[in-house]
Formats: structure tokens, C-alpha cells, sequence
């Protein structure tokens, strides 16, 4: 009877606190959770291409804002432009789509056009260097052993296996840059037409 009693007195002073410690993040992460599903958020009216969200139930019912509903909502506080005193903030411009009715001028899409076969170009060449890369450092299956390969086979036979594949990805690379390629008119075309 006196050990159990001894045994209950100490797993009292050491597991309390343990367990005390180890339930407490729980407990937390459990309220904060609570907190956050009672909190609402609004969706006020666009103002210049500008979606404003709020939190404030005053400010909500003043802007005529809307409650927002569907999900987790994450709502991220815009950073303040710090300008010198007495000077005008800049104005802020909106990258905007072009509407559904509207064109592009023939001559800026020509200049898009050939902006993106230039890059699609650099992307090959950069692509075809890379593989000659590759391809001589894997010597035709063979490439010198490094490090600790002489004593352990299996790593020599993994690099090569992983260089291989290296080499028929960056293939399936170029294949795809070089068929992007033909999809876009070269320039040439465009002086013809």
C-alpha cells in the first residue's frame, strides 16, 4: 500500500507537467481555430479595378460591402508606399485583360510574336548546349568513375542510369521547344503576308 502511494505522489510531480505541456499546443491551436471560424469577412464593391475585403462590420455596413461566403478566406494587408513629405503618391496601374470585343494592333502583335520566338530560340540553344553537355559527359555509357565508385559498383551503375535519363529529359525538352517553334510564324512569314 505505501508503494502504491509513493508511485501515485511522484507520477503526480513528474507526468502532470508533462502532460500539461504536451496538451497545451492542442488546447491552443483548438481555440485559435474556434476564433477563426467565427470571424467574418465582406467583400466590398470595386473601385478602380481594386477588390477591397474587410473585416470590420462598421466599415462593411458603410462601404455597402457584401459577406463573404464559401471557405477559408486569407486576408493579406496591402504594404504602404512610403513617399517623401508634400510629394503625391504614385499612381498605382492595374494590368488589366483586354476586353472581349477589342483587338490588338497588328503591329503589337507582331512585336509579341517575335518577342516570344526569340525567347523560344534562346530556350533551344541554351537546351541543345545542355545536351551536348550531357551527352559528352556521358561518354556513350562509359563516363569516368568519381569518388567512392571504383570500390562500390552500385553507384557508378545509378549515375549513369540517372544521366541517361537526364539526357532523354532534356531530349523531350528540345522536342517540345522545336514544336512550339513551328506553331509560331517566323518572321519571315510575316513579311510575306
Amino acid at each position: 500500500m505505501t508503494y502504491l502511494k509513493r508511485f501515485s505522489t511522484v507520477s503526480q510531480l513528474y507526468f502532470a507537467p508533462l502532460v500539461a505541456v504536451l496538451l497545451a499546443p492542442t488546447l491552443l491551436l483548438c481555440t485559435a481555430s474556434a476564433n477563426a471560424q467565427n470571424k467574418v469577412t465582406y467583400r466590398c464593391p470595386t473601385v478602380n479595378n481594386v477588390t477591397h475585403f474587410t473585416d470590420n462590420k462598421v466599415e462593411a455596413s458603410r462601404l455597402g460591402c457584401s459577406v463573404l461566403t464559401g471557405g477559408n478566406v486569407t486576408v493579406i494587408e496591402a504594404t504602404k508606399v512610403q513617399t517623401s513629405p508634400g510629394a503625391s503618391p504614385a499612381p498605382v496601374r492595374v494590368a488589366t485583360a483586354p476586353q472581349a470585343g477589342s483587338r490588338i494592333d497588328g503591329t503589337e502583335q507582331r512585336a509579341r510574336d517575335s518577342d516570344s520566338r526569340a525567347i523560344l530560340e534562346t530556350e533551344l540553344r541554351k537546351a541543345e548546349v545542355k545536351q551536348a553537355e550531357l551527352l559528352k559527359d556521358y561518354n556513350n555509357g562509359e563516363p569516368g568513375k568519381i569518388g567512392g565508385e571504383a570500390q562500390n559498383n552500385q553507384k557508378y551503375i545509378d549515375r549513369v542510369a540517372e544521366m541517361k535519363a537526364n539526357i532523354a529529359r532534356n531530349d523531350s525538352d528540345i522536342a517540345g521547344i522545336k514544336r512550339e517553334l513551328g506553331r509560331t510564324t517566323s518572321p519571315r512569314s510575316n513579311v510575306l503576308q
